[in-house]
């Protein structure tokens, strides 16, 4: 958020003015399109684990002040009703622009792993196709990471729930790769841009800068939750699209942006 320092002239709060409303305009212009009206959770359908798809467990998904919020204030204790917000349709080629901030304390049990911890779903299964106690859907996560207000912790990670990656011309197995970000601490708003192109190049980007870069998403044939997706496909492995979805991991997070570029041809 652009902050004006006291005294500031009018002629620069007015420039400032201007070139936000040109920024939007040239945004407007570009094609983004928000997936978050503002007012409700229109378009979106949630899937706790332990509930059955569309409950929206404990109140837990819900829009307040212009936000889409993940908040636990109606939870007594976490036991592992791990939660995702599927957005109504799959995408394939695309940017994704996403503004989020951490805020308040983690639920009673919540996992140590899930202190300031969230993410998008990318390329995810259809919701319908989960199981009733399956925690997290089969994707592509960019997880993202708050710091703890003392140590290094990279946001706009890879972790690969059912599926692997290729990096560097060599098929990546393990769970979750970090970013090249820099720690944000404390409840500051984050920006975190995904440029998808299909089954080849996903590219995390913070500031401009790309943090982290992986190619071939594809199913995992050791997962069992992949396993009856890949049957399904007659064997193919490639993921070349799929649904998006938000993650609600036991602690509270905010979104105030949604918005996607479609670059399908």
């Amino acid at each position: 958020m652009m902050r004006i320092a006291r005294g500031v002239s009018a002629f620069v709060l007015c420039s400032a003015v201007v070139a936000s409303g040109l920024w939007a305009q040239d945004e407007a212009e570009e094609g983004w399109v928000s997936l978050f009206n503002g007012q409700d959770l229109e378009g979106w359908t949630p899937k706790f684990a332990g509930s059955d798809l569309g409950v929206n467990y404990r109140n837990t998904f819900r829009v307040e002040d212009g936000l889409l919020r993940v908040a636990y204030d109606e939870w007594d204790r976490f036991s592992g009703e791990f939660g995702h917000l599927f957005y109504k349709e799959p995408f394939s080629h695309y940017r994704l622009r996403i503004e989020y901030r951490f805020v308040g304390e983690q639920v009673t049990e919540g996992p140590g792993w899930a202190l300031r911890n969230s993410g998008v779903m990318l390329h995810c299964q259809p919701p319908e196709t989960m199981g009733i106690d399956q925690s997290f859907p089969v994707s592509v996560e960019v997880q993202f990471l708050g710091g703890d207000g003392t140590n290094e912790r990279h946001t706009a990670n890879l972790c690969t729930p059912g599926t692997n990656v290729v990096m560097g011309g060599e098929l990546i197995t393990r769970h979750c790769t970090d970013s090249a970000s820099k720690t944000y601490h404390g409840d500051q708003w984050v920006t975190v841009e995904i440029e998808v192109d299909g089954g080849t190049t996903i590219r995390h980007l913070l500031d401009g800068q790309v943090v982290l870069e992986y190619d071939q998403p594809q199913l995992d044939p050791n997962d069992g939750d992949a396993k009856p997706l890949i049957e399904a496909a007659k064997g193919e492995l490639a993921l070349t699209g799929g649904y998006i979805a938000l993650q609600a991991e036991s602690h509270p997070v905010e979104f105030r942006r949604v918005e996607i570029l479609n670059l399908e041809k």
